[in-house]
């Protein structure tokens, strides 16, 4: 059976298959940085960066700080749950129209 979580983890992965985005899941499994975001995305050469959340779950501290030092390095992160899911394609087509 699948959580709510992973469904909205389905969802993201459909939506950037569709578009043809690159993207990728890190997994820390205890060696990797805590706090990365589910999904880090490059779109025509810009980074983009999807938390997914279920209902009202929030993020973490650690989540937080991550997706804050990419908003500071000019990269886009944001989170998604299953109530803003159309934020992925959003974010997708804005970044298809900026300048390589």
């Amino acid at each position: 059976m699948s959580t709510p979580e992973k469904k909205v983890k389905n969802a993201i992965k459909r939506i950037l298959k569709e578009e043809g985005v690159y993207y990728f899941m890190p997994s820390t499994g205890g060696f990797g940085r805590s706090g990365v975001p589910d999904f880090v995305c490059c779109v025509k050469g810009h980074f983009i960066a999807i938390e997914a959340k279920a209902g009202n779950n929030m993020t973490t501290a650690l989540q937080d700080r991550e997706i804050l030092a990419i908003q500071t390095a000019g990269g886009v992160a944001f989170v998604v749950n299953e109530d803003n899911i159309d934020l992925v394609s959003l974010h997708i087509r804005w970044a298809k129209t900026l300048p390589t």
